[in-house]
């Protein structure tokens, strides 16, 4: 029994060993492993890098505390880059602002439309049908230009890299400019559309021009105003009244020539 319970202990003791110097050599190969990834170009790239960064965020920091003004200027121009670039005017939106004034226009009736608006709403849309309206994003900004053909075309002059619009014709090709949410041409080009310029200048020279009201002519038109909506009186009426307030007025006169006669009787 002694000997059996001494060789059971030994056996222990060789497996508790075991497990301690395996536990040893696994931790030596995973701080070996660690070290040699450290070590290597790639870890001593990875530190540079946030080394540098580190560095970079310190200096601005520094520098946003030592000059305020500098860092506001700085801050406030790339805020507007941001929000340039987020409310920069895409494809879409170039389509639907010409579509949406196409159909301003078409509710009008032709002789009362302004001639630029319709002129140039009229060659947005002949444009897009032919497949030659294009947009280029700026970042910032967009750009509508014309394109002499459509993209999906095979003639040999639209796939040819050599024929391609040169970059010093696009200023004279430019149709639009996106900024801002908005179409800064097309805009300008709709304003007062629905006002023909036309119809005016049969009219004399003082009559084309609109000068804004004075001070006593508008007055004069709220009580032009004002008067319009009193209830219309006719002329019997106003006659009737005229006799009704005479016959009142010489009733009194005639009982006091009676009671003055009256008095001169007695």
């Amino acid at each position: 029994m002694v000997t059996m319970k001494s060789s059971w202990a030994m056996k222990v003791v060789v497996m508790m060993k075991r497990r301690s110097l395996c536990t040893a050599v696994t931790a030596k190969v995973t701080a070996t492993r660690w070290e040699r990834v450290k070590n290597s170009r790639a870890g001593a790239w990875c530190r540079t890098l946030v080394s540098d960064y580190k560095e970079a965020c310190r200096e601005v920091v520094v520098g946003a505390w030592e000059r305020p003004l500098k860092a506001l200027t700085y801050l406030g121009l790339l805020g507007g880059a941001s929000a340039c670039a987020y409310t920069n005017p895409g494809e879409d939106s170039l389509h639907a602002t010409f579509l949406e004034s196409s159909n301003q226009l078409g509710l009008l009736s032709p002789w009362i439309r302004n001639g630029a608006s319709d002129g140039h709403v009229q060659s947005l849309t002949k444009l897009h049908n032919e497949g030659r309206l294009r947009h280029l994003s700026l970042g910032v900004a967009s750009l509508a230009w014309r394109a002499d053909y459509d993209p999906g075309i095979s003639l040999y002059e639209a796939s040819c890299s050599n024929l391609t619009v040169p970059w010093r014709e696009l200023p004279q090709r430019v149709l639009d400019v996106g900024f801002a949410g908005r179409w800064w041409m097309l805009d300008k080009k709709m304003k007062d559309y629905d006002i023909n310029e036309e119809e005016f200048k049969s009219l004399p020279t003082h009559m084309q021009t609109t000068l804004p009201p004075t001070v006593q002519e508008v007055e004069r038109n709220e009580s032009l105003h004002k008067a319009s909506w009193l209830p219309l009186k006719m002329e019997e009426e106003v006659a009737e009244l005229k006799e009704s307030s005479q016959d009142a007025a010489v009733v009194p006169e005639m009982v006091e020539e009676e009671e003055q006669k009256e008095s001169s009787a007695q």
